[in-house]
């Protein structure tokens, strides 16, 4: 299963990731980029009075595979 890995810096500059799961595997760049304008502009996602995604840095899909052993 692929999930969609969205990179953001809190408002203090430490580094902070929002994951998606069951995303579709074709979003372009311009489309995930207005998805995490609409995040990050919400300032509705903060802890003890911190934004969290307050500015993008990039996006990503993560894509992990499994392989039984035994």
């Amino acid at each position: 299963m692929k999930k969609l890995q969205l990179g953001f810096k809190t408002a203090e500059g430490h580094k902070k990731n929002f994951t998606l799961s069951y995303v579709k595997a074709d979003l372009d760049p311009k489309t995930v980029h207005d998805a995490m304008d609409k995040i990050s502009n919400s300032k509705i996602f903060e802890k003890n009075t911190v934004q969290l995604y307050s500015e993008i840095l990039g996006a990503k899909y993560i894509d992990r595979t499994e392989t039984k052993v035994l």
